[in-house]
């Protein structure tokens, strides 16, 4: 009479402690008297050889919110795929602040280069400890949403020596494999060039009023307020990168808002997957993938394929 009762404990069990294919790592990147900063380090069970892809990924939150656990069943499958994902903590310098239109230009701006510096950092301390993880500095991916995908962008592409604000270096000539963004922007579409324009994997929303699309005001502030600034999204990059003959895929939403900017880490990990193999592979791609969105815009698009 005990066995189907012993069945039920066995079953609850494996319910609420479901097996996975990946260990999870807490690790401590940098820490000094006032500050504390962690990543979650997912890596595949499977032991093996051959080294690990990494994607070291920023979470979304206007640098006053969010954390790195939203994007666990994202990090759980790549990683169940073979590919490490390193989920890590950032300075959020503008917690208790405004990010709009009446902080200032210069704010931003050093709120920013904090992120991304605690992002360097993170990738340094990745690539000094990569024997211990079995981690591949060769394919080291950078990812985000929203403020995770302004600091992917400047990351990859900020001169390191100039904005870094750490001592730390980063390797030689270090280059990022690919970037995958969601709803991200970068400050000055011109740092893209020939010579380090790397693959990238993008989703925006073409109604986007938090982070442009194309080129516009962040957070549509007015010209004439102090706060504003003006970045370049998904579809500006596109178009930059397809003027350099230069691999990239852009997903847009029509009449989607910032609210799209989770798509491919929460909807479509599958195509983050595909993504880091054809790079791996050195297959060369080009691609406008256009999702028809129910909501109706409130007005005439200016991007005609969302008309």
């Amino acid at each position: 009479m005990k066995t189907p009762y012993l069945y039920l404990l066995v079953a609850i069990y494996f319910f609420s402690n479901p097996i996975t294919a990946q260990e999870i790592k807490s690790l401590t990147y940098f820490k000094n008297d006032s500050t504390k900063l962690e990543l979650d380090l997912y890596l595949p069970l499977k032991k093996t050889d051959k080294k690990t892809p990494l994607v070291i990924f920023a979470h979304g939150g206007g640098f006053s919110g969010g954390d790195r656990f939203g994007e666990k069943n994202f990090a759980n499958s790549l990683a169940e795929k073979g590919i490490a994902v390193a989920s890590i903590s950032y300075t959020l310098y503008m917690k208790g602040k405004d990010f709009g239109c009446s902080s200032t230009l210069s704010e931003k701006i050093k709120t920013i280069q904090i992120a991304v510096s605690d992002t360097w950092q993170a990738t340094s301390y990745l690539i000094k400890n990569k024997n211990i993880y079995n981690i591949d500095d060769s394919k080291i991916f950078i990812a985000g949403i929203s403020a995770g995908g302004e600091i992917s962008f400047h990351a990859a592409f900020w001169d390191y020596k100039l904005m870094n604000l750490y001592s730390d270096n980063l390797p030689k000539n270090f280059k990022y494999k690919g970037l995958i963004g969601g709803s991200g922007a970068i400050m000055n579409i011109d740092l893209i060039t020939s010579k380090n324009a790397i693959p990238m994997l993008l989703s925006h929303g073409s109604e986007d009023p938090t982070v442009p699309y194309a080129t516009g005001s962040h957070r549509s502030c007015p010209t004439d307020s102090q706060g504003y600034m003006s970045l370049s999204g998904s579809y500006s990059v596109y178009n930059r990168m397809t003027s350099l003959n230069k691999n990239i895929k852009l997903i847009t939403s029509c009449g989607a808002g910032h609210e799209f900017c989770g798509y491919l880490f929460e909807k479509e990990p599958d195509y983050v997957l595909d993504f880091i193999n054809d790079v791996i592979a050195k297959r060369k791609f080009e691609s406008h993938i256009i999702i028809s969105n129910t909501k109706k815009l409130k007005e005439p698009s200016q991007y005609l394929f969302c008309n």
